[in-house]
């Protein structure tokens, strides 16, 4: 019996991409040849290997909604593989071993409370319809943290989430978990990963000489260390994608080497339930662990974005008029209804996941006896919201320009909730976008957002003739 334990979480993850006029179909992307587009070339490097070598079986994972949805319709065989694994874990240890994430990978902090209520919901909802069963424990995009995120997750019935040392205060007993205090007086189980050692996995991981070594020279002294569990994590693309075959290495890991040199494999939920928080820490608020220098890097910019950076805050209060203005628009509509805005949101979900019908989710908010003009209105405002959400996708603000793809997507979404509230309700906040849009350039092309926009509109044009 060992009492040593490593836990190593993978992150899984592809942003939406695409002509959001036309579903979502990636189409043709340039650099991913021999494939049609990154999801496919990534697939065939990671995700498919990875899951034929078991490795989801060994690790703590979350699957982004998006990339869960694309699995699922064009790579069934390795989805199932991964859904399998949680079943696998939850058989043999009586917890699963998969996190939810927020469908639409928002920097949470950054967000408005509604918008972090619906996000955390959304995730958990989809959490559900794929593994049969209710998440314990959510993955935070860019482990962005601060204490109001946390006590969503806490209001929405999530018992645990995983952080960075760096964004923590007196974790002296390794990777945890550890209690973190709420502001409504309630505790958050946290995770704490070790920065150094997943860094050196996630950055250099071709470069250890294979897991038998890594594991004897840097895990075996570790024995020594009163720290019982070791959490890694990182992006799980790490090992196949942005390191060809280096899914050999994690399975190695985990199935051999780490239990050869005294270390258990286990899970977060498995650590939790079996070995609950004894420890209170702290927080750093406005922190994530992809960027130390806060949250600028998706707000006004930081060091990591060099040059002028002015495009992201235009960009941002661009996207927060028109979100303003189609959440005014939703709300009216079901004030003039008598019902409840958020929980037809929420629910709104199910029926993007094809989990419910049109008829269904109206019957279950008591509107099915809308008139059909009426009810189409509705789902129009509905659907209006979901691509308003996903502007706030964390890559629209990541990178150093605004000449990107990414912003153009962010853009794009915003055409699409616009138009579908102006055939909702015969609003069009436009002009209004187009004006703020104009406030942001690039520092690169000088290309403004306003001729972003006319672009935009041109997507637009080509989803009605395809």
């Amino acid at each position: 019996m060992t009492d040593h334990a490593l836990c190593l979480h993978a992150h899984f993850y592809q942003p939406p991409r695409g002509n959001p006029f036309l579903g979502d179909d990636l189409g043709v992307e340039t650099g991913a040849e021999p494939y049609r587009n990154f999801n496919e070339k990534i697939t065939a490097e990671c995700y498919a290997p990875n899951a034929a070598l078991q490795n989801f079986e060994y690790i703590s994972f979350n699957l982004g909604s998006t990339l869960a949805r694309w699995l699922e319709a064009n790579a069934p065989e390795a989805y199932q593989q991964i859904i399998a694994a949680d079943r696998v874990s939850l058989a043999r240890w009586g917890v699963g071993n998969a996190l939810a994430q927020p469908v639409h990978h928002t920097i949470l902090p950054l967000a408005r409370t509604r918008d972090r209520m619906v996000q955390v919901r959304w995730g958990l909802i989809s959490f559900e319809h794929r593994y049969g069963r209710a998440a314990e424990g959510m993955w935070l995009p860019e482990m962005a943290v601060d204490l109001e995120t946390l006590q969503v997750l806490h209001e929405a019935g999530v018992t645990f989430t995983l952080l960075s040392q760096s964004q923590v205060t007196g974790a002296t007993a390794g990777g945890g978990p550890y209690w973190v205090r709420l502001p409504s007086g309630g505790r958050m189980a946290v995770f704490v990963r070790d920065e150094w050692l997943s860094n050196e996995l996630s950055f250099g991981v071709h470069n250890q000489g294979g897991a038998g070594r890594w594991a004897h020279n840097v895990l075996g002294p570790l024995r020594r260390s009163d720290n019982r569990l070791l959490v890694l994590a990182m992006d799980g693309e790490t090992f196949g994608h942005h390191h060809p075959g280096e899914e050999h290495f994690l399975h190695w890991l985990m199935a051999y080497e780490a239990p050869s040199v005294g270390f258990a494999v286990t899970s977060l939920a498995r650590e939790l339930r079996d070995h609950p928080p004894a420890q209170e820490i702290e927080i750093k608020e406005y922190t994530a662990w992809s960027c130390q220098h806060g949250l600028g890097r998706w707000s006004t910019g930081c060091e990591c974005t060099p040059g002028d950076t002015r495009w992201k805050g235009a960009l941002r209060r661009a996207l927060d008029n028109l979100a303003s203005k189609v959440d005014e628009a939703y709300t009216e509509f079901m004030r003039g209804l008598q019902a409840d805005p958020l929980p037809l949101l929420e629910n709104y979900l199910r029926l993007r996941l094809g989990a419910i019908t049109e008829a269904q989710l109206l019957q279950q908010a008591g509107l099915h006896q809308l008139p059909a003009e009426r009810a189409q209105a509705l789902l129009k405002l509905l659907l209006a919201q979901f691509h308003r959400q996903r502007m706030y996708v964390s890559c629209t603000f990541f990178f150093e320009d605004l000449d990107r793809h990414e912003p153009r997507y962010a853009v794009a979404n915003g055409v699409r909730a616009n138009r579908l509230v102006q055939q909702a309700t015969g609003a069009d906040f436009s002009s209004s976008f187009r004006r703020d849009l104009a406030q942001a350039a690039s520092n690169r092309s000088g290309l403004r957002g306003d001729q972003i926009l006319d672009e935009v509109l041109g997507w637009s044009q080509e989803a009605e003739s395809a």
